[in-house]
């Protein structure tokens, strides 16, 4: 059950309204230019196949079958060049007769999409075939959080590749494998950018990665509250003279409804207790967690406000914290539970929200509810920020002075 909040503070005073927000600009891609076709949100394969035909493409004789009336459109990404180009690329390839392989990894939903030289273009997750739920993310609602994770990847600081939400159609995925006497099946996905790699992070040590790759996916974590973030979604790019680069992928569990227990591999790794540099101190400082919303408001607007305002909470406790001189790990253990004998407690993060409402957690020593902002009005969610900030520079003091295991005892 959420913590219900609503009836805590019916005298707080609202902050001032936002400013209005300034959408993004974004650079139109000179690829686009090469295309014969105006580059619209949505993508017919037939039609696609006969503007680029060319010598010096096979003519599969089955084309016709399996690009019969077969479409892509983008939902999510559609602002973003670099999404258009992903798409174009397997509408081009789909066209010619390439069709979706599933995995044979052992990944759940996953179908790899190819070029005609073999070449692996992206990774497709269909809504619909998701495996293993996290209590505060829904069912079906991973795709739209993997777009947000690239849309909220501001200027690629992270490295997240380019994703979007789909809804594409194939012959290959009618499962009945009838014949086509009727349009084929579509699936909403998310659609990926597949990103070309030596391993993961767990074929390798910490100490082959850099501590502005570590630090730069933790940054997105923490503003994300990522609940997944383990060794397997952490691509690995080996150099030859340099560390190696780290690329991060599935980001479906990341912004939850409400608070719950991140999971953070680089929680331990040395990087993370290294300070972090200017330059990110100076990203840091200009996140915008009111443009932030705005722009999945925007452009997810079917993204809930809960989840938007984990957002909000998890980036002003990241501008504060390294404000005052926090490091990464002291970051992510203030914002993950605490396992004491036997039981889960609450994370310092969330102890901080239950003050700021007014809650006394004395009764509900462990973790055994969830912390939900979604029943706030505005007013009362501007006001439990305005509380919420006073009370962090305390709590990084006793941080610093007593360390985690003695937070708010």
């Amino acid at each position: 059950m959420a913590v219900a909040i609503t009836q805590l503070h019916g005298g707080f005073k609202p902050l001032p309204r936002p400013p209005k927000v300034d959408r993004q600009s974004f650079t139109h891609l000179d690829f686009q230019k090469m295309l014969d076709f105006p580059l619209e949100h949505s993508f017919n394969l037939t039609y696609i196949h006969k503007s680029f035909s060319t010598p010096c493409l096979s003519h599969p004789s089955k084309l016709d079958e399996n690009t019969k009336d077969s479409t892509i459109e983008i939902i999510v990404g559609k602002t973003a060049p670099r999404v258009h180009t992903l798409v174009v690329e397997v509408a081009v390839a789909m066209a010619y007769g390439l069709s979706p392989e599933p995995a044979s990894n052992g990944l759940s939903g996953a179908y790899f999409l190819h070029a005609e030289n073999g070449e692996t273009i992206a990774v497709a997750k269909p809504v619909d075939e998701e495996a293993g739920m996290k209590n505060s993310i829904r069912v079906g609602e991973t795709g739209l959080r993997e777009s947000a994770a690239y849309l909220l990847d501001h200027d690629g600081f992270s490295g997240v590749p380019p994703t979007a939400l789909v809804k594409f159609s194939h012959v290959e995925f009618d499962l009945t494998r009838s014949k086509l006497d009727r349009p084929p099946p579509y699936k909403i996905a998310s659609l990926q950018r597949f990103v070309d790699h030596d391993s993961d992070a767990g074929d390798l040590g910490p100490s082959s990665f850099s501590v502005t790759s570590v630090h730069h996916i933790g940054i997105l974590d923490v503003r994300l509250m990522n609940l997944d973030r383990h060794a397997g979604n952490i691509l690995v790019r080996q150099g030859r003279n340099e560390k190696a680069e780290l690329v991060p992928i599935d980001h479906g569990f990341c912004l939850p409804e409400s608070l719950d227990d991140p999971y953070f591999e680089w929680l331990h790794w040395p990087q993370a207790s290294v300070p972090f540099s200017e330059g990110e101190v100076d990203y840091i400082s200009s996140l915008d967690m009111y443009k932030d919303a705005e722009l999945l408001r925007n452009e997810l607007p079917s993204i809930r406000e809960s989840s938007i305002r984990v957002l909000m909470l998890c980036t002003v406790f990241l501008k504060e914290a390294t404000a005052y001189g926090m490091c990464l790990s002291d970051i992510g253990e203030m914002m993950t539970r605490e396992f004491r004998g036997g039981e889960e407690n609450w994370s310092s993060l969330e102890k901080l929200c239950l003050i700021a409402m007014g809650v006394n957690d004395d009764n509900t020593p462990h973790a055994t509810k969830c912390i939900s902002f979604q029943d706030l009005d505005d007013e009362e969610w501007e006001s439990f920020l305005e509380i919420f900030e006073k009370l962090l520079p305390k709590a990084f003091e006793k941080r610093k002075s007593v360390g985690l295991s003695e937070f708010g005892n």
